[in-house]
């Protein structure tokens, strides 16, 4: 009987992918090893792989780099600062960019001079292949590269057309300047459309080669650009963490950098501060604002004893923390390792583009092949046979493919840009159209995150502005989160508030002070029976009530006796409602996720009008419940704005993250909002599959201009100017096409 192997895992680096296929066809490769279980993320350029210990990182590598690729294992590195990043090696989006503006100063003159006759000086010929060379050696040589491994694997992708394409007019070109007539002084191109056959030993193809590997280098950079911004999640998950911390030693409070906390050491958290990382409180106590890790609106009361976790902020007195986990052990870490592993197992979205391609490049060589065979079959000379062969790959090999998908995403994220929506990246798009299912973070989307005054209710015979104006003038000595609703609840109505006397904050219960010649308390029951305080039946009742729906109730009393009850809430956004019917009438079923408990969640979703509710979860029950309903076969978009969000943004088929959320949330999601209104979501859908429809008319179009010129190309009746002209005619239209999203509303 074997012993089973131990599982361990590994995340590699992977290298050379240009798209979608690539990342599948390493994925397989892996997945063939004995044992192992891999996924491969395109966007993040992660293999993340589960192996037997029969096998090592090294055979992974090997595995990986026969297939084409290059791999390395991945190593965390610490947090970058502004001025170390810009010290860095140039972005793979900089780079392309520093190609793209070179590749355009030697395109633009081979461009001008094959398509205008009044350009073409004497010899202007050997000047295109003096400026063409570089550009299909050096700007196409990711394309060529790409395609070479394709080959080696019986796979065909739009690089594999893109190379095909360029090689074979810049390799008919030189063909016809050395051994052909184009290369003899004073040679020109007529500006002629006529379909008739010429000389196809004199025709010269240096602009096709030109201007399509200058278009498919501008949309390489667009979606590289948008690509880079997939793994800056974690950055900012990282940066939400305490810097420095004010640690005790030997009874000296010395200030030491995080990195350098130990396990058991105790450390100051002053107001204001955040929390070094995950403990329990030594001494003092306060009101924790813990609503970025859970969502939960309401601060939690912190004392001796009590647990607390890093990043959270101390929104009240001086405490003293034992640090019980550090480092990769933190909530923190966790989440972050959360993101990413809901980032690796996106699957990602290949490209329509690629999936095109795939059908159409051997159909093209299958047509280029019949070309070559028929006219050697009739007699023809090869030099007429290989020009028409040569002449249907030129054409089946439109440079408007390059522009169909980015001059569409640059329209539609501009337009979605002046709406308060921002688009991540063409993968976004593919989602939005199948999108089922809407989950609602609570807290900060559907309503404000901010506690406010719902309601003031007054005992019999007290005035309600009296109350709130008095206690707002006690609640006015306090930091508290509930104290500063009460006091901005009194300046919305515009009540004085007066000046408090020998204010007393009692951690956790309550507040009290002299106003005037009125001695308050202010707090939960709890401090009404320290004084000896009793509720009348009615107050009390309202107490019930207020509690039963999930909203915080303080109660007020002055001079021995009960006067009211404040009742404080996370108030509805007032769009909510009208959102959630925009997304119904979508065909989409929202559904209520928060931390909160079941009855603010329940009451918040009657006042919006959703059915489902799923409350009471923590921030990995989030990412648990969007696998969940994903196994169900439905198809999920979510919307949230914190940190307690992040992880089911990044796995959710489409993430949405509020704009006035936290960086983390919005950089693992997919689509932002700029705007703190729940009907950009249903407006953000629409445009996303507008979008998505513009790009798919423009593949139609950018194909359908080149695949009508095939037959001429086989029947040897293409000249270059045709060549040149479909070229244009293509990229105008998926140009001007692009541009209709600008009317989008």
């Amino acid at each position: 009987m074997s012993t089973p192997q131990l599982e361990r895992s590994i995340e590699l680096d992977i290298g050379g992918m240009t798209c979608a296929s690539c990342a599948a066809r390493i994925e397989k490769k892996l997945n063939r090893i004995d044992g192992v279980s891999a996924t491969v993320n395109y966007a993040t350029e992660k293999a993340k792989v589960s192996f037997p210990e029969s096998v090592t990182a090294d055979d992974l590598i090997a595995k990986v780099v026969d297939t084409g690729y290059s791999a390395s294992v991945h190593h965390t590195e610490p947090v970058k600062s502004a001025d170390s990043e810009a010290d860095s090696a140039p972005s793979p989006a900089r780079q392309l960019r520093d190609k793209l503006l070179v590749t355009l100063a030697l395109a633009i003159p081979v461009v001008a001079m094959g398509m205008a006759p009044v350009l073409q000086f004497t010899n202007w010929q050997w000047l295109s292949l003096t400026l063409t060379a570089p550009i299909v050696v050096w700007s196409g040589s990711q394309f060529h590269r790409a395609a070479w491994v394709n080959a080696r694997h019986g796979a065909a992708t739009m690089d594999t057309l893109i190379s095909l394409g360029t090689l074979a007019a810049f390799g008919w070109s030189v063909y016809a300047l050395f051994w052909g007539t184009a290369g003899m002084p004073g040679m020109k191109h007529p500006f002629s459309f006529a379909i008739e056959r010429g000389d196809s030993s004199s025709a010269l193809y240096f602009e096709v080669a030109a201007t399509l590997i200058t278009a498919i280098l501008a949309g390489r950079y667009f979606e590289t650009r948008s690509k880079e911004k997939a793994g800056s999640a974690l950055r900012a998950l990282l940066e939400l963490g305490a810097k420095e911390v004010s640690v005790l030693r030997g009874g000296v409070e010395t200030r030491i950098p995080v990195a350098e906390l130990r396990t058991g050491e105790e450390f100051l958290v002053r107001p204001g501060e955040k929390v070094a990382t995950d403990g329990v409180v030594v001494t003092g106590s306060s009101a924790l604002d813990m609503s970025m890790l859970t969502g939960e609106s309401v601060p939690v009361e912190v004392g001796p004893g009590d647990a607390v976790v890093g990043a959270t902020v101390n929104a009240g007195g001086l405490l003293t923390v034992r640090a019980t986990r550090v480092g990769a052990d933190t909530q923190l870490a966790q989440m972050a390792a959360l993101v990413e592993d809901a980032q690796n197992g996106k699957a990602p979205v290949q490209r329509l583009a690629d999936r095109v391609a795939g059908v159409f490049v051997p159909i093209v060589i299958g047509i280029a092949v019949a070309a070559l065979g028929f006219w050697l079959g009739t007699g023809a000379s090869v030099a007429t046979a290989f020009g028409a062969a040569v002449a249907v790959l030129i054409i089946a090999c439109p440079c408007a493919l390059g522009l169909a998908t980015p001059t569409a995403l640059l329209v539609g994220t501009g337009r979605g840009a002046q709406l308060g929506i921002l688009i991540k990246g063409p993968q976004v798009l593919e989602s939005t159209r199948r999108i089922d299912t809407v989950v609602l973070d609570k807290t900060g989307t559907v309503t404000t995150g901010k506690m406010t005054l719902a309601e003031v209710i007054p005992a019999a015979d007290v005035d309600s502005d009296e109350l709130l104006s008095v206690a707002a003038a006690v609640e006015h000595g306090s930091e508290h989160p509930v104290a500063k609703a009460v006091v901005s609840g009194a300046r919305d109505r515009n009540l004085a508030v007066e000046t408090v006397d020998q204010f007393v904050s009692h951690g956790g219960k309550g507040v009290q002070g002299l106003v005037g010649d009125r001695a308050v308390v202010i707090g939960r029951t709890e401090l009404l029976e320290d004084w000896s305080i009793a509720l009348p039946e009615a107050l009390a009742q309202a107490k019930i009530r207020a509690e039963q729906a999930g909203r915080t109730a303080i109660l007020v009393a002055w001079d021995g006796t009960a006067r009211g009850l404040l009742v404080i809430a996370d108030a509805v956004k007032p769009t909510s409602a009208q959102a959630i019917s925009e997304m119904r009438a979508l065909g989409l079923t929202p559904i209520l996720l928060t931390g909160d408990n079941t009855a603010t969640a329940h009451t918040v979703a009657t006042q919006v009008g959703i059915d489902e509710v799923i409350a009471e979860v923590l921030p990995s029950d989030k990412l648990d419940v969007i696998k969940r309903l994903q196994s169900e076969g439905k198809v999920v978009a979510m919307v949230g704005d914190g940190v307690n969000d992040a992880a089911a943004l990044a796995q959710a088929d489409l993430g949405l993250a509020m704009g006035t959320g936290t960086d983390v949330a919005i950089q693992a999601a997919d689509l932002t909002l700029v705007r703190d209104d729940l009907r950009a979501v249903p407006t953000a859908i629409r445009l996303s599959r507008s979008t998505l429809r513009t790009i798919k008319s423009n593949l139609f179009w950018a194909f359908g201009y080149n695949v009508a010129a095939i037959p001429l190309a086989a029947a040897g009746l293409l000249n270059p100017m045709l060549a040149g002209a479909a070229m244009a005619l293509s990229s105008v239209f998926v140009v001007s096409n692009s541009l209709r999203l600008r009317r989008f509303k």
